[in-house]
Formats: C-alpha cells, sequence, structure tokens
C-alpha cells in the first residue's frame, strides 16, 4: 500500500509559511535529502492555496510525477500529470493509497493536512524545522480534536541548523 508523507518546511514557532503565505524563509543552500525523497514518490498531494501559491511564484509543478491538487475551486482542467480534486478529499485519498504507485507526498497546507490528520490517512511526516522564528503565518496543524501521535524513525542535522525529524504514525496496539 502507497503511504502519505507530509514533507515540509516548518519554522521554530511551528508555520510553514509567512503571514502572506511565504516560503521564502526556507533554505536552499543544499539539497536536504529531497532527490533520495523525491526517487520514492510519484505523486504530489496539495491544497488549492498551496497550488495557487506555486504557481504565482512563477514555479513550476512537478512534471514527472501526478500532482493533485485539493481544491474547492477547481482553476483550471485536468491535464496529464494535474488533477483537481473539489470533492470528499479524505474519500479519494484512501483510494489513491491502495491504487499501485509509489508514496504521495503531501506537500501543503494546512487544510488539507487537518483533513488528512482527521482521516487518520498521514502515515509519516518529514519535518525540516528551521531555526527561526516567523511570529506568525500559516501553522503547520490547525486546532485538533484528539491526540495523534507519531513515533520518532529519524533525525538529521545539517551544518546550516536545520533539523529534518522523521515521524512515523503510531496507531494503537
Amino acid at each position: 500500500m502507497r503511504r502519505v508523507i507530509l514533507n515540509l518546511a516548518v519554522s521554530l514557532d511551528g508555520y510553514i509559511a509567512g503571514p502572506k503565505g511565504e516560503y521564502d524563509w526556507c533554505f536552499v543552500d543544499e539539497d536536504y535529502g529531497m532527490t533520495d525523497f523525491f526517487k520514492t514518490i510519484d505523486a504530489t498531494l496539495m491544497g488549492g492555496k498551496t497550488y495557487r501559491q506555486i504557481v504565482s511564484a512563477g514555479e513550476r509543478l512537478y512534471p514527472v510525477k501526478t500532482n493533485y491538487v485539493c481544491t474547492r475551486n477547481p482553476d483550471q482542467p485536468n491535464s496529464q500529470n494535474l488533477v483537481f480534486i473539489s470533492d470528499h478529499a479524505a474519500e479519494f485519498v484512501q483510494k489513491l493509497k491502495i491504487e499501485s504507485g509509489k508514496n504521495i507526498w503531501l506537500c501543503g497546507g494546512s487544510e488539507i493536512i487537518d483533513i488528512l490528520l482527521k482521516a487518520d490517512l498521514i502515515d509519516e511526516m518529514m519535518l525540516s524545522i528551521h531555526p527561526l522564528i516567523l511570529g506568525g503565518g500559516l501553522p503547520l496543524f490547525k486546532n485538533q480534536d484528539r491526540r495523534i501521535s507519531f513515533k520518532l524513525t529519524g533525525c538529521v542535522n545539517y551544518r546550516s541548523g536545520l533539523v529534518q525529524a522523521t515521524y512515523e504514525r503510531k496507531f494503537s496496539d
């Protein structure tokens, strides 16, 4: 079964984007394991705001991956590697996980993260913790209504001060 892996940058104070959605604070001075990570996935999954932020910044989606965008307002028709999901995101992801393929990269934002956490569909988190405080912005997690346990499975320290912590979902015995 495919796994959904939340892999993104987060500030020390728990934000994944600045107050205006900016992510210019993310370190880009080295690879931070992304080349190896890309080999393990064949799809990305993101919310509509994340998609619009990427496009408005002039960046391209991942052309050799299937990019799924969960949004209430699809921006354009589906294409070969871009699929808009406008209803029942959790049900869609549950079906996607049982299809054959590599893992699925959940790359933002907090609304889709919230939906998938509540549906127990996030299997792993790779958090690249940047050594800075943004003081405001988009939080990694919305208010959760229950405790959700994860187990630390790896930690890498980089020269820049970035710490990449990997956690696996821990379900009750």
